[in-house]
């Protein structure tokens, strides 16, 4: 289940402080969007496909379920959604354990943000057994709370995922600072009522109201995220 410590209340007298900053993980804090993309080609290759660049454009930043049965309609693969999400795990996990790269700019906002105590979380579509794989590059003690993909009866693009860790850490979504690097990320962090920051990885997001778009992580710091929190007024 998700792993649940005591957050710190930042919230000024009026309310309108940035009270939590939740991150996404693939492709936002670790280089993995190209792991998945290798594991699904290489899976698919051996049960006889080959996996087309349009398809990953589809599959970026979706939920195991949702991607894996997209690529067996796809395919035409005669495989179970089961089966196949146990090979893709697997084969991720084979490609994480040589080491995850982290995202530029990532390492420097996470450490920010420890040191001013700002509550966070890590909100994923991956599975429990990757997350734990991964926090051993990106560091556990960063996040008060971690949320798994698998954890929940739904997770992106709906916004369960961050209504959840909102709660955790007993902050207003709509104080929440969310960081994505997908369409399908960002559609449940604003579906929850979050601000968004989109650093796009494979697939271009375009700027909206309550969504800043930044080319990555080094335009990222806890002045600019305080200050997204506080424009709103």
């Amino acid at each position: 289940m998700t792993s649940i410590v005591p957050a710190l209340d930042t919230r000024s007298a009026d309310g309108s402080a940035l009270q939590a900053v939740l991150l996404d993980m693939d492709g936002t804090l670790v280089d993995t969007e190209g792991f998945w993309w290798d594991a699904e080609v290489e899976v698919f290759a051996e049960l006889g496909h080959m996996l087309d660049e349009e398809h990953r454009e589809v599959v970026v930043g979706g939920p195991m379920t949702r991607s894996a049965s997209y690529l067996i309609q796809a395919t035409g693969a005669e495989i179970t959604l089961p089966a196949l999400s146990d090979l893709l795990n697997a084969r991720f996990e084979e490609l994480v354990d040589r080491g995850v790269p982290l995202m530029p700019g990532a390492a420097q906002l996470l450490a920010e943000l420890a040191a001013h105590q700002v509550p966070t979380a890590l909100v994923s579509a991956s599975h429990r057994r990757i997350i734990d794989r991964v926090l051993k590059s990106i560091g556990p003690e960063h996040f008060a709370l971690t949320v798994a993909g698998d954890e929940l009866e739904r997770t992106k693009p709906h916004p369960d995922p961050y209504l959840v860790a909102a709660t955790g850490l007993g902050a207003d979504p709509a104080r929440c600072a969310v960081v994505e690097d997908t369409a399908t990320g960002v559609a449940a962090a604003e579906a929850a009522g979050c601000v968004v920051v989109a650093v796009p990885s494979v697939v271009p997001i375009e700027p909206a109201a309550g969504r800043t778009v930044v080319r990555s992580l080094e335009e990222v710091d806890l002045s600019f995220l305080r200050g997204l929190i506080t424009g709103m007024h």
